[in-house]
């Protein structure tokens, strides 16, 4: 199995993390891993659904997961 890239462990990095604040996120998205915020979310959810990433860090992937169902059976 192929191992994640710098830009998927910078993704799932910058989910760990707590952020005080409005915008700050979205500064740190752009500041430190160069992407549009849009294009980071399209780039989470794909990870979310790869197994390597499940691999690497379960207690975030299952979090983000939960979230993620949550919010699609709200709608």
């Amino acid at each position: 199995m192929e191992e994640l890239g710098a830009r998927e462990l910078g993704i799932l990095a910058l989910e760990r993390r707590p952020f005080a604040g409005p915008g700050a996120k979205e500064r740190a998205i752009r500041e430190e891993l160069g992407l549009s915020p849009v294009r980071y979310y399209q780039l989470l959810n794909a990870l979310l659904d790869d197994e390597r990433a499940l691999a690497h860090d379960p207690v975030t992937v299952n979090r983000l997961r939960r979230v993620r169902d949550s919010r699609r059976t709200e709608r």
